[in-house]
This record gives structure tokens, sequence and C-alpha cells, in this order.
């Protein structure tokens, strides 16, 4: 959940590291640190706060330190979850100042090891797990770093993600990875390490995605991969597909308005090359089922966490509907931990953004386990789930930057639109059904560039919304999703505590809160059900909650029924899931811009969620 940064080359380390850290800044984190080889030792400097603070820091040590010649070494931002975040709890973390290392993960039996260390005579300073880590792997060391690390993950349990140096091995560092991921960027002579590859390609395209158990040695441009078992590996090179650019602002105030702008042409790459218009089919050879096989699957069981199991309902309902079989969406983290019953007769589509997920990631080798089907929906090429599905679809929707997921949302809904589209041209939907609903995906791009027009009426709505502290996000049907992912938006940046209700629950408890001072949002697109969302309205009112409905253009009796409204471009309930979506992101965007909240890096919230 956190970043690593790692350099070995033949320019100055410190601009690399810090310029990998600023990029990995979306990811959520409370501290920073950096480690550097200098004149046969190692210089270690951490801040708590931002990558400001530790440049800042860096600044004023340079000359002094000799850290400007500093051609290799790592750093790290932290996100607490062994101790809170102090200038002690940063990372990197040293042993016996010969030694330094930096950790994305969970070192499960840490315990039973600061018990080990402790008596074999090393000294705490912190409360991470980590710092076992480093201890644990001088205990092992005697001059060979590679080998050092390879032993001491012997005796870990848990998840990691490791860069290491150590002031006896100029130029050389060690990484590896269970759980947490490790990217490995190719360079002249050169080589830069991180666990996103957005910190990467300001210098290299090419990239090498560690697997569970790889420990890797690298030396400038040299770079040797071992398994734990001291087996050399070779992996592949992969490249990026995604600019430099695309990571940078563009002129936008925040990464999050950037990415809800590029929604229209993000969906369009998604769905770009997999409409057949002809047949009036979904083209998704990604999954790699033949048609006999995609006809004997009896189930749909999608897995995900927040947005992602978000996008996952909507799945579940357009499958149900219109291929007729069951679909079924479960919270990623109870997965395992519940003996799920699954068969080689289900699909399991394992969603999410990263790719590293680690909930998500462990229902995918508990789907396996139990000889289902497994296939992946993520964004990031070359992730973990990618690669350990062998089978799934890309979205193809860019780099998401901010925390609060956008662009990602949507192109996951379009493409379980075309999954289950898929799906019942291959069970009973006819020709003609499916090239009317080819045509209905095709029309999500424009649809969304309808939505963002209104964004100054959506700014000024906002402003009516910023002093309150709770609200509630009411939704039927297909638009029962749209509401919880409103409600998660919205409380994720604004820090406005807001619950997403399927609409008749709205009486079973909920009712109790309302007054003047907590606002209900309803979606109140027109379609099956509107009638029955409206008389919760009526509800809402008669106990003196304000309420904003978001309506379909024109529709004048779900205008009357409101106190103010957004309006979206008419469409079937089952498309209008994604501009009633971009309303809700503008919305809450606007409400968090104006309370002058971090929108794009949100307290407590960390993008890739890495640990359990």
């Amino acid at each position: 959940m956190c970043g690593i940064v790692g350099y070995s080359g033949l320019r100055p380390a410190v601009p690399v590291l810090l310029n990998g850290l600023k990029r990995l800044e979306y990811r959520g984190y409370d501290s920073a640190g950096v480690a550097l080889q200098v004149d046969g030792g190692l210089v270690v400097e951490k801040r708590e706060g931002k990558v400001a603070s530790l440049a800042k820091a860096l600044g004023g040590i340079e000359g002094s330190s000799g850290i400007e010649a500093s051609t290799c070494g790592i750093a790290h931002t932290r996100w607490a979850t062994h101790g809170p975040p102090t200038r002690a709890n940063a990372h990197p973390h040293v042993s016996s100042r010969r030694l330094a290392l930096v950790h994305n993960g969970i070192v499960e039996n840490h315990a039973a090891l600061r018990g080990k260390l402790r008596a074999a005579g090393y000294e705490f300073v912190s409360e991470t797990d980590t710092e076992v880590l480093v201890h644990l792997v001088d205990s092992n060391y005697a001059g060979n770093l590679l080998e050092a690390v390879t032993e001491a993950l012997h005796d870990v349990e848990g998840t990691y993600g490791i860069a290491c140096v150590a002031a006896d091995e100029p130029g050389v560092l060690v990484v590896a990875r269970r759980g947490s991921p490790i990217v490995i960027g190719l360079g002249e002579e050169e080589t830069v390490v991180a666990s996103d590859a957005a910190a990467i390609i300001k210098h290299t395209r090419q990239a090498v995605y560690l697997d569970d158990n790889d420990v890797a040695r690298i030396e400038g441009g040299e770079v040797e991969i071992r398994s734990l078992d001291a087996m050399p590996v070779t992996r592949a090179a992969a490249e990026i597909d995604w600019s430099d650019d695309a990571a940078e602002k563009g002129g936008y105030e925040h990464y999050m308005l950037k990415e809800i702008f590029e929604q229209p042409e993000a969906i369009r790459n998604t769905i770009r090359g997999r409409m057949d218009a002809d047949r009036g089919n979904a083209i998704l050879s990604g999954l790699n089922l033949a048609p006999r096989e995609l006809a004997e699957i009896r189930r749909l069981l999608i897995v995900g966490c927040g947005t992602s199991m978000n996008a996952g309902l909507v799945g579940e309902y357009a499958v149900e509907d219109f291929a007729g079989i069951p679909g079924e969406v479960e919270q990623a983290a109870d997965f395992r931990y519940r003996n799920p019953i699954v068969g080689s007769r289900d699909l399991v589509l394992a969603i999410s953004q990263s790719g590293e997920t680690a909930d998500t990631l462990a229902a995918v080798r508990e789907a396996k386990d139990k000889g289902a089907l497994v296939a992946g929906l993520v964004n990031v090429v070359g992730s973990t789930i990618a690669r350990e599905t062998g089978r799934g679809i890309y979205l193809h929707a860019g780099p998401e930057i901010s925390v609060a997921s956008t662009k990602a949302f949507t192109s996951q809904v379009s493409v379980l639109l075309m999954i289950a589209l898929k799906f019942a041209r291959g069970h009973r939907m006819s020709r003609e059904r499916g090239m009317e609903f080819v045509r209905e995906i095709e029309a999500l791009p424009g649809l969304v560039e309808r939505v963002l027009a209104r964004n100054d009426e959506i700014a000024a709505i906002a402003g009516r919304f910023v002093e309150f502290e709770h609200s509630f996000f009411i939704g039927r049907g297909y638009l029962y999703p749209v509401a919880l992912e409103g409600a998660l938006k919205l409380k994720e940046i604004s820090y406005i505590h807001a619950e997403g209700y399927h609409a008749a629950e709205l009486k079973h408890g909920p009712i109790a809160l309302l007054e003047k001072r907590v606002p209900v949002v309803a979606l109140l697109n027109d379609g099956p059900g509107k009638d029955k969302t409206l008389g919760n309205v009526a509800e809402c009112q008669a106990r003196s909650s304000p309420v904003l409905g978001i309506v379909t253009e024109g529709d004048e009796e779900a205008r009357r029924a409101v106190d103010g409204c957004i309006e979206v471009p008419p469409a079937p309930l089952h498309t209008a899931v994604v501009p009633a979506t971009v309303a809700l992101q503008l919305f809450a965007y606007h409400v968090a811009r104006l309370r002058g909240c971090a929108i794009d890096q949100p307290r407590n919230l960390a993008k890739s969620v890495t640990v359990e």
C-alpha cells in the first residue's frame, strides 16, 4: 500500500529516487525516506509527512554528506500499519548501519521473529514489522546480499515487496516479492525498480514484473532473478503501454478531475475492437472461452472490493437479465474464509483496477484451488491477478492516479456489459437484440460527454451541500450500485459521512436519521422502479431532508419532486449507470474542492491495497 523506488546505475541516485517517490504519492502515505550508498557506507534520511519535506532535508545535507555522488539507493513512502507515522517508524530501516531495507506488506510472524532476534542481541528502535526483516537479513549476511535476503525470506510468513542495499556491496540492490508488487525497469547501464510502473516510465518503457517468491540482484544494467530455492528464473520483459504524459495533470487542478474528463476516451479505448456490430456480439478473446465452454457455464461469480465490487453488482444484474444465468457478487475479503461453494461450471471474475488487491488475489487462488474457471478484469498490464488468472480482460483505461477511482469504474462497467452480451448471445439473445445492445454500449462515451458538459451546473449545485456532514444515497435495481458508488466517492474525498442504500431499505432504519441537516441523493433515472423511488423521496421530504435528484433530461415529474437536480441523458437503465455515476463523481469532486480537501490523496486512504 506504500511506494518503493530503487536505483542502480551511473547517474546520481537522489533525483531518480525523489522523482519516483513523487510519482507514487497518489498511492497514499504518511512518511518518506531514502538510503544511499556513499563512500563505503550508508546515508539514511527519513521524514514524517510529504516527499517535499524529505527533499528539503536532503538538500540541507548535500555537500556535507556526499549524497549527490551516490549512484545507488532505495526510497520509500509509508502508509502506517504497525505503529503510527513517526520518523522512527518511517522506512528505510537499518541494521548495524551496514544494511538498509524498505518493505511493503505485512510480516505475520513478526512477533516471533522479533523475540528470536532480540535474543541474538539485536535492538529495535521502531514499532514496525519491517525492522524485523532488516535485522533478519543482517543475521544471515556474510558478504553476499542476494544470499542473505534469500535465506532470510525462508523464515518469513506473510506478504512483502522489498528492496535492500548493503554498504559493503557498492552498486548492488536486491529486491523480492510475495504478494506485493515489484517491477524492474530496464535501461542502458541502469535499472530502476519500484512498486508501481508510474515510478519508472520517465526512464524506460521496458519492465520485468517479478512473480511471487522471486528474488532479484541488480547491479547497474544487470539483473539476475532467482527463486527462493536459489534456482535461476527467467521473466520476460513487457512494454508499459502508457506514456509519461498520461501520469501528469495536463492543466487540470486535480488528477481526479482530469480522470473524470478522460472517461469518454477511456471507455472508447475499453470497447475498441471488442464490438462485433454485424453479429451483435462482443469479442472478448482474452477470456479464452470457446462458444461451447461459454454455453456450459452455469454461474458468474464476481469478486472484488470497494469500487470494483460496486461495478460487479452492475455485472450481476446484467448477466442475469440478459443471459439468464445466475450472477453473484462476493466481497473478496470474505471469499476464502467462508469456504464458498464453487465448481467447475462457475466462472469466477476477479475485478481490481491495480490487479494487486490482496484480498481479491487471495480469492483468485481459492477459486483456482476449487476447480473453477477464473478470469481477471484489471487495468494494469502485467499485474499479479492478470498473470495468475491467465485469462481475462484489460481495461486499457490508462493510468489512474487519484486515489478515488473514476474512469476505472466506468470502464469496468463497460466491460461487464460486454460480458453480459457475450453470455447472452451464447444462450438465448437474438442477433437483432445483440445488435441493439452493441449500439447501447457504443453510445456510452457520448452519454458521458453530455454529463461533462454540465460540469459548471453540477459545481453550482455542489455548493449547496458543502456544509452538511451526513448524507444518504438511494437507488433501485441498476441504480443501487450507483448509490453505493456515489456515497463512496463523497465520503472518500470530502470526508462527509455518506451511506448508500437500496431505496426500499430507507424505511428499515435509515429513515430514523432523516432531518433538515441530512440530505438525500436519489437516483431517479426514468425506467422501472422510478415511481417507487419517488415515493421514498416524498418520505424524505416529509422529514425535512433536502433531496437532490439525478433525473433524466426532460423528466418534469422527477424535477418537480426534488429540491434540486442534476440532469443526465436518457438511456436504458443498464447503461444509464455510467452517466449517472459520472454526475455523482463530479458532484463529489466539487463538494470536496469547496471544502478544501486533499482530493487526490485523501487522508488514511491508499490507492492499491496490497495487504489484507
